[in-house]
């Protein structure tokens, strides 16, 4: 794990924004793809979203991309692995997880 800054002063705090978001997407990619592994295939269609194996595809790529490329200029790779991870955990795993529930009725 790299830490270290050798640029110029002003640019440190974006350094520390971006290493802190950086650490926070690691667990969120764990996290994500052990939850999309953990659900029944067919709530993931029920709900008109992605296949499971297509969701494990995206949440695993996003794991291996926020593990591997972790700063410089290839930067924005690790922010598409972080957007996709964050796209799963905030707008289909809560619809995964109510469906397989069932209604509160």
């Amino acid at each position: 794990m790299e830490l270290s800054f050798n640029g110029p002063p002003e640019l440190l705090l974006q350094f520390w924004i971006l290493k802190v978001i950086w650490l926070a997407g690691l667990p969120l990619g764990l996290y994500a793809f052990g939850h999309a592994l953990m659900q029944r295939a067919d709530a993931f269609t029920a709900v008109g979203k992605l296949s499971k194996p297509a969701w494990l595809g995206i949440t695993g790529a996003g794991m291996v991309m926020l593990a591997v490329f972790t700063s410089g200029p290839i930067t924005i790779i690790w922010l598409a692995g972080l957007v996709a991870v964050l796209v799963y955990l905030l707008d289909v795993r809560p619809k995964v997880t109510e469906v397989q529930r069932g209604s509160s009725w």
